[in-house]
């Protein structure tokens, strides 16, 4: 696999990791030293970043994370770069269910530990963000 495909799949596990609630996949990708920062958030160090997954659960009633394009340079054993995303936050409430859009840029830096790639940080921008009524699937509004 390359150093791309690799960085992807760890952008795509951290992803995959905020949406089924499921710290074991954020264990994978997320090194012992990280940092994960956005608007009005700074958490450093792997533990402390394993409870936004408990926050995620709490706030939202599901979360889809896509990763769209990357834009990385390789240098050696470390990687940095831009990954635009989309994260949809569902909200529940009594009036009908809300999505909360957010168009992500994560300001990404990386190392190779064995033979995979761990984020040592992540700082989140949002460019914008919406708020949407959710349909009902499958049947009439």
């Amino acid at each position: 696999m390359s150093d791309l495909a690799a960085l992807r799949r760890t952008a795509e596990r951290y992803a995959l990791g905020a949406d089924r609630r499921d710290k074991a996949l954020w264990r994978e990708v997320l090194a012992e030293d990280v940092e994960i920062s956005g608007p009005g958030f700074s958490i450093k160090g792997l533990e402390a970043n394993l409870g936004s997954i408990d926050h995620l659960a709490h706030a939202f009633s599901a979360t889809r994370h896509v990763v769209h394009d990357m834009n990385v340079v390789v240098e050696g054993d470390a990687a940095r770069g831009e990954t635009r995303s989309t994260a949809e936050h569902r909200i529940a409430a009594p009036d009908g269910d809300k999505l909360l859009v957010w168009a992500i840029r994560y300001q990404d830096q990386w190392r190779r530990e064995g033979a995979s790639w761990k984020f040592t940080a992540r700082a989140l921008i949002v460019d914008w963000e919406e708020l949407r009524s959710v349909g009902n699937p499958g049947g009439a509004a």
